[in-house]
């Protein structure tokens, strides 16, 4: 009594945003999760919930590969089981569909440029841990590019949503040699912990230009061994 009911979508959408609020708010342990909107569906064009039919369809039919890249790491943290089943075998379809090498590269390595011209002009003596080469980023699109070619023919690309796993997984399956899944779950690592100790100190991603620098180094000579040719 006394309550006016609100279309379905409206009520989701307003809890969508109740729920980013929460999970952004800065409290003085930092933040607990960064939120990019622009990463649903139709970016800052789409709405900000859809029905799993919908997802489903955007998913197979209209979105681009940089998409198909994020639902990688995409996974269900709480909510209906129903919905969390059905979104875990969207995903793996997705993932799973057979695709064109050169094209699949290609567009890949599009992105990643756009990504580094984004987020160029730094100073000279620093390196970007995320954005630089032989950093972050450059190992993950590495590993979502070798699984996206490969998840058609290797059902066990697709069980993790986590970078470290999925690297044991592309070694385990003889894509990549042993010894660069190694180096590359190692700087991973290293990159994280020291990003994350940057992140509670409220600092940026940048650290001294000499700091890492081995490891980016092997990091850089295996991007150009994987994401020169397609195999």
């Amino acid at each position: 009594e006394g309550t006016v009911p609100i279309d379905t979508g409206l009520f989701f959408s307003r809890l969508g945003q109740r729920i980013i609020h929460i999970l952004t708010t800065r409290t003085f342990s930092g933040v607990l999760y960064e939120i990019d909107m622009r990463l649903r569906p139709s970016g800052d064009s789409g709405v900000l919930v859809s029905n799993i039919d919908a997802f489903s369809d955007y998913q197979i039919n209209k979105a681009w590969t940089w998409e198909h890249q994020a639902i990688i790491r995409a996974r269900i943290i709480a909510g209906d089981p129903y919905i969390a089943e059905h979104f875990t075998k969207i995903r793996k379809m997705v993932i799973a569909k057979d695709r064109q090498p050169s094209i699949l590269l290609s567009e890949v390595k599009d992105m990643r440029q756009r990504m580094r011209k984004e987020n160029a002009g730094k100073e000279q003596d620093k390196f970007d841990i995320k954005h630089d080469p032989g950093g972050i980023i450059d190992i993950e699109f590495m590993v979502q590019y070798i699984i996206l070619l490969n998840a058609h023919t290797n059902p066990g690309l697709l069980k993790w949503t986590d970078n470290v796993r999925q690297l044991d997984e592309i070694s385990m399956a003889g894509i990549i040699p042993e010894q660069d899944a190694i180096t590359l779950k190692k700087a991973y690592l290293a990159y994280r912990s020291r990003l994350h100790r940057l992140n509670l100190r409220g600092k940026s991603a940048c650290v001294d230009i000499d700091e890492f620098k081995d490891i980016r180094s092997e990091i850089i000579k295996i991007w150009a061994r994987i994401m020169t040719t397609p195999p």
